[in-house]
């Protein structure tokens, strides 16, 4: 029987690899690059695991604010003026999503269906992969200037608590102490103790990809352009180097994917959340926990080449260069969260990514069948999510690939809610 084909080989195209070969699948993933490497998503994001991430990105009242959000050239969040016209209709979804309490409740329970069990995964994946080492549970430390600041996202937490995700509460000296190279705007923390975070994930996933080869995957190194159908039924995958007879394929190429699904009969509002990170080498000061500040909105933890400082959303289109200015903003609020470390370190220290996370505008993945045939299926658009969505996505659409029955309601994530 010819194989099922994993199209992209990031965090979701790993575990859903390791996943499909559980069912007893013979899988080919098709990858133009190495797995890991600094072209893909799943390099360059926070690494963050965290099952207590439930709300969508848009939430009530976001529509008020948001002119002047985007208005900022330096806020978490902005658009590229010229772009807007193409981005509109995203934009239009991406507000509905989070209209009201309802709605915002309705994609929360659906991330939590993905999400619950993360943690537990990946130290299993970890233990079976050889990569113990890959997984660091210091917890997250969420920082405000004060409790009315953390209080201004009730939302958020009291969300958190209800599916069972509390925090310790940490004041003034008490949190110096915990965190001591805090600067002085920051006087209320929130640590979630469960937190944890993968310190190099480009190097998980080409561990998890390795593991996958060692039980008998196989990798190709090229980029998926197209479909060869007979009727409803796939026979090959269509690459830039010929042709991989198929069984069955499984989308996993993030934003690669918009133009795959075309292809297959769908039209999917996929856009890219365009992310920056950067790392500090040698950083003057090491926190001792993964950190996010309420103002930047950054993820901030150590990895093995230094302080890695991940976050902003831009909105543009895929084919626009970086604005690298991002940096500069991200730097900018570093410094004001460890004043020990310069708000322009030197530029040898300096080693700065671009990339495009792949967000749905209700900030749910897609994880359905294609509408062409039975044979393809999609696994995409996770947003900033990725890593804490990968197991339960993989685990989902492995299942639904192989015909049997999911363990989870399939329905929140069906590409046809947007049909």
């Amino acid at each position: 029987m010819p194989p099922i084909v994993i199209i992209g080989a990031g965090i979701v195209g790993a575990w859903t690899a390791v996943e499909c070969l559980d069912h007893g699948r013979e899988v080919v993933m098709v990858e133009p690059a190495e797995s890991g490497g600094r072209q893909a998503a799943s390099y360059g994001n926070g690494g963050w695991i965290m099952e207590a991430s439930l709300l969508p990105v848009a939430t009530p009242g976001l529509w008020r604010s948001l002119p002047s959000m985007l208005a900022d050239p330096r806020g978490a969040l902005t658009v590229r003026w010229r772009h807007l016209p193409e981005l509109a209709p995203w934009l239009v979804r991406f507000l509905a999503a989070g209209m009201t309490g309802e709605r915002v409740a309705a994609i929360a329970a659906a991330r939590h269906n993905l999400v619950q069990g993360a943690r537990n995964r990946y130290a299993a994946l970890a233990r079976e992969a050889g990569l113990e080492h890959s997984i660091a549970s210091a917890g997250h430390l969420f920082v405000y200037p004060g409790q009315h600041e953390h209080r201004s996202e009730a939302l958020s937490w009291d969300t958190r608590a209800r599916y069972g995700h509390g925090f310790v509460p940490l004041q003034g000296e008490v949190l110096r102490k915990f965190e001591a190279g805090l600067g002085p705007g920051y006087g209320y923390g929130a640590l979630m103790r469960e937190g944890q975070n993968l310190p190099d994930p480009g190097g998980f996933v080409a561990g998890v990809t390795a593991y996958a080869v060692r039980r008998g995957a196989t990798v190709q190194r090229a980029r998926a352009i197209g479909w060869r159908f007979e009727g409803e039924r796939l026979r090959a995958v269509v690459t830039d180097r010929g042709e991989i007879e198929a069984a069955g394929a499984i989308v996993t190429g993030g934003i690669g994917s918009l133009a795959l699904a075309r292809a297959a009969g769908d039209r999917l509002p996929l856009e890219s959340e365009r992310g920056y990170h950067v790392v500090v080498r040698e950083p003057e000061y090491r926190p001792r926990h993964a950190v996010m500040p309420s103002d930047g909105k950054m993820a901030i933890a150590m990895t093995p080449a230094g302080l890695r400082v991940a976050g902003q959303v831009e909105l543009a289109s895929v084919a626009a260069p970086p604005d690298w200015r991002r940096i500069e903003v991200l730097l900018d609020n570093l410094h004001r969260l460890f004043p020990a470390i310069p708000r322009r370190p030197a530029a040898d220290r300096l080693d700065r990514w671009f990339g495009h996370r792949p967000s749905m505008p209700d900030s749910l993945p897609v994880i359905d069948r294609c509408a062409r045939s039975p044979d393809v299926h999609y696994a995409f658009g996770h947003g900033h999510s990725g890593i804490t969505m990968s197991p339960g996505t993989a685990r989902l659409v492995a299942r639904l690939a192989s015909r049997l029955e999911p363990e989870i309601d399939p329905a929140p994530y069906r590409a046809s809610r947007f049909r």
